[in-house]
């Protein structure tokens, strides 16, 4: 690679994870607030059609496609950068793997599943949502952290290769 195509590989993928990180930040931010005070199940409703949707959309392709881009750059950089811009990346890449989908698929993901096989005229349900929604935020709120800061790294270690 050349030193401007790893300028845009790299800070391509650092915008990548700033813009999951974004996606993470609304719903902490406010989406999941906003569900929780709909009325009755309606948050459940709008919740599942919104864990069914996102099957198909770019967002998921980057969340998880992300994840072997910056592996794959953490790797190369260690062969090839010089300079302190090879740790940046390992943690960039660390954090994202780890903090962001590890934690989708090992806690958002199984209670989505879960939420989804639930009635919406169900009194069981309304009880697990309010658990769900505060359980499910907290894990957010580590997502948005670890792609955000994986994000940054891979900032800070585009800066360095220049």
């Amino acid at each position: 690679m050349t030193n401007l195509m790893e300028l845009i590989v790299f800070g391509g993928t650092a915008l990548g994870m700033a813009l999951v990180a974004g996606v993470f930040l609304a719903f902490s931010d406010f989406v999941m607030r906003a569900l929780g005070l709909a009325r009755g199940l309606a948050g459940v409703e709008a919740m599942q059609a919104i864990n069914r949707e996102v099957y198909g959309s770019a967002f998921l392709v980057a969340l998880l496609g992300l994840a072997p881009v910056a592996v794959a750059l953490g790797l190369y950089a260690v062969m090839r950068a010089e300079g302190s811009a090879a740790p940046w990346f390992i943690a960039g890449a660390a954090l994202y793997v780890i903090g962001t989908v590890l934690v989708t698929m090992l806690g958002n993901v199984p209670m989505n599943k879960r939420l989804d096989a639930m009635a919406t005229d169900a009194p069981e349900t309304l009880v697990y949502w309010r658990q769900y929604a505060r359980r499910w935020t907290r894990f957010n709120h580590l997502r948005t952290l670890a792609s955000g800061l994986a994000a940054g790294a891979f900032m800070v270690g585009t800066a360095l290769l220049t």
